[in-house]
């Protein structure tokens, strides 16, 4: 997680008990801005979700939804692509162990949620939403007119590129 995160919704492990069910966190415009600005978005209207806190010991599982209207250029033409999320998550967080070596890796399985480390002390949902949402985006966003304007620039397809291109050639000698 970042050290300063631009929608920060901190939760102390000691509150987890006393918290309602079900808890909602929305992004004010200056969040949303700062939030477009760090994911290289063209924008960011609506980030929310809604969620709830359960805990084992010292650690914490985060379930709910997260909802995000949102527009990343296309990697063709840099235009806007309008794109909306609306997905479930499930976060595990645990406390970071200092015996853990750096960069070691924790073996997951199909069961398994995400898993993010905490200080034992405090959680950011915030940061966690952001970053759940960041992973849902279109990875390659294209607009509709990305192929028109490669295909004008002379960018051949991976159709066109690959091992059967003579093949398509000869297709189209007919």
């Amino acid at each position: 997680m970042t050290t300063n995160p631009e929608f920060s919704r901190p939760v102390r492990a000691e509150q987890i008990k006393r918290l309602g069910e079900t808890t909602q966190i929305v992004a004010d415009e200056a969040e949303r801005i700062a939030l477009a600005r760090r994911f290289r978005l063209a924008g960011l209207e609506r980030l929310e979700a809604d969620y709830g806190l359960t805990q084992e010991g010292e650690t914490i599982l985060a379930r709910g939804r997260v909802r995000a209207t949102l527009a990343q250029p296309c990697v063709a033409t840099g235009v806007p692509v309008p794109e909306t999320i609306d997905t479930d998550f499930a976060l595990r967080f645990v406390v970071e162990s200092e015996d853990m070596p750096e960069g070691e890796e924790l073996e997951l399985d199909a069961e398994d949620v995400d898993t993010i480390g905490y200080d034992g002390q405090v959680i950011d949902m915030g940061e966690a939403v952001a970053e759940t949402m960041a992973l849902a985006m279109t990875p390659y966003p294209r607009s509709p007119e990305a192929d028109a304007i490669l295909k004008e620039a002379g960018v051949v397809s991976e159709e066109q590129a690959g091992p059967f291109a003579a093949l398509l050639g000869l297709k189209d000698r007919k």
